[in-house]
């Protein structure tokens, strides 16, 4: 099954740097070079964006669920007549009942990696405003505030190792976009838990134990 959303974070990081290296005043090159740095992760938790992502990300996750719980169940009910009457059912009948079952466990799997990848396309979706939206910001105070380049603190191998506390313009950033710095209480933007039905019979395990009654 999926584990998005605790896999979600470190894809936010690593998507942030493609875009986090922002430049200005490339032209001024007699200029010294001045370097700042910033959590993509700590500004995204800060904009009023994020609780609207992950509640509309959670929804999403929920309707998926929701159908594939209804295949779960149809596969369950399914499963259990067939253990009930296979003793009397004729050879072509079992196996018909037999190939279902099989096909209905296929669908299931197949739908539970499609929806892994709707709700990682969802996400992406939600997400570019807001990211559109900090890069923006980024390079308006990269121009503002004189920096030649701003690195993004996050990441498991952060690209920042170094960096006195007054090269950080995450503040200067959200000031930028008119949010107070810390006075917001919207958790980190996370995905929600991947889809999963109850558990289910498998139908070769099915097919098995009934053989053995005849």
């Amino acid at each position: 099954m999926m584990t998005t959303m605790n896999k979600f974070r470190v894809a936010l990081a690593a998507a942030a740097l493609t875009f986090t290296t922002a430049t200005a005043s490339m032209a001024q090159t007699a200029a010294p070079l001045k370097i700042g740095y910033t959590s993509v992760e700590y500004v995204l938790s800060q904009m009023p964006e994020s609780k609207q992502i992950e509640s509309q990300l959670k929804d999403y996750s929920t309707q998926l669920k929701n159908q594939l719980d209804a295949k779960a169940t149809d596969f369950r009910t399914k499963g259990e007549a067939y253990q009930k009457g296979a003793a009397a059912m004729s050879d072509p009948v079992r196996a018909d009942k037999e190939k279902e079952l099989q096909n209905l466990q296929q669908s299931i799997q197949e739908f539970q990696q499609n929806a892994e990848n709707s709700l990682q396309q969802k996400q992406q979706t939600l997400l570019k405003p807001a990211l559109d939206k900090l890069q923006k910001n980024i390079d308006a105070v990269a121009e503002e505030n004189g920096y030649t380049y701003i690195l993004n603190s996050d990441g498991a191998s952060p690209v920042l190792l170094h960096g006195p506390k007054e090269g950080d313009v995450s503040d200067l950033i959200l000031k930028k976009m008119g949010i107070t710095p810390g006075a917001a209480t919207a958790p980190k933007v996370t995905t929600p838990a991947a889809p999963a039905p109850s558990a289910v019979p498998a139908a070769s395990a099915t097919k098995t134990k009934t053989k053995t009654k005849k």
